[in-house]
């Protein structure tokens, strides 16, 4: 393990005091504003980005450290990608499975199952003879650990369909497994967890994983392997730190904060980066009239509209969410050019963007080292590592902890 990753608890002190002293810089969203405050502070770095095009940003989203911007971008990108550095597990060795064993699942899906499975078990030290599969659809992954193992498996699932496709799925096979329905928010779902258990959770989101976090240090469970996704998925208003440290932080972070990590598109296609351009340009065009309309320079906040929406005129669209906030507006002298002018905007938005963006992995980083932390201090030993390439998913750091 790098010399850089060996103490967690330093690392969360030092990401806590640069997050903190940035904090004005990422929360700032440019889509509901038409000036950030951030620009006058870096006033030549906002005129280089609000000159780059749509397509420009959209290359540099994912590739950040590609961009010859000036500063301090390239002095953030620096200290981001040493705060964010971890262990890379990707190149594990993955077995060979028979076909029975994924046939059911994605391409894409079974690549991050295995890549998680190798890193798990490279890790653990000691093997359990019970694997729990929390928030388990089918139960893809604690099948995969049965089936090398086997071991017996507990799946928790709280859709009737998922539960019953995925004990056949298990029934084919010739596992001891047995899959629940369940709600795991709920503590009858609780007694299902057993010291002598290993716990795995591929993208459990917000509350489901903290949920299990306290669930596994309360029942004393032998082995956890859990890659959280949708921190932002909590009935908290305000976030609830787990650890000592992270109660003691400077970083106090509200619910829409816990979105940030989650806006990398990697995985996304592109039909469905068009269609979430056109909503955006849209959104951000009916922003601009709404403005201008009603002579007040704030944001209304606009809600997703289906794809369906995407294929009525411009001047629908608008109309429409003019009607959802109950107002009554002028129409514009020419949609075409308020269409035009919201293209345009979406590519300053993005652009714009791309400095908040770059603390998007230190975040998430925070805020799976106050769940690292809250384990050692339960008397577990855990590690903190990339199970995969961030091309396959980005939601890719995994949590591995043995009692």
């Amino acid at each position: 393990m790098p010399a850089a990753v060996a103490d967690w608890q330093a690392r969360f002190q030092a990401l806590d005091s640069w997050l903190s002293q940035y904090q004005t810089v990422w929360r700032e969203k440019p889509f509901t504003r038409l000036h950030c405050n951030w620009e006058a502070d870096y006033p030549e770095l906002a005129q280089w980005l609000r000159q780059r095009s749509l397509a420009d940003a959209e290359t540099a989203h994912n590739s950040l450290a590609l961009l010859d911007a000036p500063a301090p971008l390239p002095e953030l990108l620096t200290t981001a990608e040493q705060l964010s550095a971890v262990p890379d597990w990707s190149l594990a060795q993955a077995q060979t499975y028979p076909e029975q064993l994924e046939r059911h699942i994605p391409g894409r899906k079974w690549q991050q199952i295995q890549a998680f499975a190798a890193a798990a078990q490279n890790y653990w030290q000691q093997p359990a003879e019970h694997m729990l599969d929390w928030c388990a659809g089918k139960g893809h992954l604690g099948r995969l650990f049965a089936w090398q193992g086997d071991l017996r498996l507990t799946c928790l699932e709280h859709d009737p369909a998922l539960v019953a496709a995925g004990a056949e799925l298990s029934h084919s096979l010739k596992l001891s497994a047995h899959h629940h329905c369940q709600d795991v928010l709920q503590p009858p779902a609780w007694r299902y967890l057993k010291p002598e258990q290993s716990v795995v959770a591929l993208h459990a989101c917000g509350d489901l994983h903290t949920t299990l976090l306290r669930q596994v240090v309360a029942q004393g469970c032998r082995q956890l392997a859990l890659s959280p996704c949708c921190y932002n998925r909590t009935q908290a208003e305000q976030y609830r730190p787990l650890s000592d440290s992270a109660q003691q932080a400077s970083l106090q972070l509200t619910r829409d904060d816990l979105a940030l990590p989650l806006q990398s598109t990697v995985t996304a296609g592109q039909r469905d980066r068009r269609l979430r351009d056109q909503s955006m340009a849209w959104r951000l065009g009916f922003d601009l009239w709404q403005r201008d309309a009603r002579g007040v320079d704030t944001y209304l906040p606009t809600p997703s509209r289906p794809q369906s929406a995407l294929q009525q005129p411009f001047a629908d669209f608008c109309q429409d969410l003019a009607q959802h906030h109950q107002l009554h507006l002028p129409p514009p002298p020419d949609w075409a050019v308020l269409e035009r002018a919201g293209w345009e905007r979406l590519a300053v938005v993005r652009n714009l963007e791309l400095l908040r963006a770059v603390f998007r992995r230190p975040l998430e980083i925070w805020l799976l080292l106050d769940r690292l932390l809250w384990l050692q201090q339960s008397g577990y030993r855990v590690q903190l590592g990339q199970f995969c390439p961030e091309s396959l998913t980005p939601r890719n750091l995994l949590l591995l902890a043995e009692r």
